[in-house]
C-alpha cells in the first residue's frame, strides 16, 4: 500500500481555500499549472511510499502512540509559498506549527521503528499543495494573492493514515485518490 501520515483540514477550511483558489485560477498563466482539488487537500506529515502489508499493523500501533502523546493544537491556513522555482505552489499555516512539526517527527520515527525505509530526514515544512508543474513558473502573482489569505482557525484533533491510489487509466488530468484508512485522536490519554 502507498501510505502517508497526514492532518486533514475540516470542511469549513477547505471551503475557504476553494474560494481563494477560484480567484487564483483567474490569474494569467493559471492554465499552465495542475491544480489540486479538495479531495486531495491534506498536510503530509510523513510520506511512507509503498509499505509492505506485514508492516502496517506495527506502523499503525506506533502512529496511535504518537497521536496519543501529542496534544491537540490550533491551525489556520495562512499565506503561501513555493518549492522548486514555481514547480509547486502551496498554502502555509500559522498557529501550532511547533506541535505539528513534533507530530511529523513522531510519524516519521514510528515508520522507522516499524521497519519502513524512510531515506534522509529533512526538517518538516508544513504546507498544503495547491498546484504543481513539470516546469518552473513565475508564481509571484499567486504568492502576492495568497499573502492576504487566512482560513478559519481549527483545532487539529486527530492523526490520519492515508492511502494514496495512483491513477491507472492514463487519462490526462486524472488525479490520485486518497482514502483515510485509520484515524487516531490526539492526546487521548491526556
Amino acid at each position: 500500500m502507498r501510505l502517508f501520515a497526514a492532518v486533514l483540514p475540516p470542511e469549513n477550511v477547505t471551503a475557504a481555500l476553494a474560494a481563494e483558489l477560484a480567484a487564483l485560477k483567474k490569474l494569467p498563466g493559471a492554465d499552465r499549472l495542475r491544480w489540486t482539488g479538495r479531495p486531495g487537500w491534506h498536510f503530509t506529515l510523513a510520506f511512507y511510499g509503498e509499505v509492505d502489508d506485514d508492516l502496517v499493523p506495527d506502523l499503525s500501533a506506533r502512529l496511535e502512540r504518537a497521536a496519543d502523546r501529542t496534544e491537540p493544537f490550533s491551525l489556520a491556513l495562512r499565506g503561501g509559498g513555493q518549492f522548486g522555482h514555481g514547480r509547486a505552489l502551496w498554502a502555509g499555516v500559522e498557529g501550532g506549527v511547533r506541535t505539528m512539526r513534533l507530530l511529523a517527527d513522531r510519524a516519521e520515527a514510528a515508520a522507522r521503528k516499524a521497519g519502513v525505509p524512510m531515506g534522509e530526514h529533512r526538517r518538516y515544512t508544513p504546507h498544503l499543495t495547491l498546484a504543481r508543474s513539470r516546469e518552473s513558473h513565475d508564481v509571484r502573482a499567486y504568492l502576492d494573492a495568497l499573502a492576504g489569505f487566512t482560513s478559519p482557525e481549527w483545532t487539529v484533533e486527530e492523526l490520519a493514515l492515508v492511502r494514496s491510489n495512483l491513477p491507472k487509466s492514463g487519462v490526462p488530468g486524472e488525479r490520485p485518490r486518497y482514502e483515510a484508512v485509520a484515524r487516531w485522536p490526539l492526546g487521548a490519554s491526556g
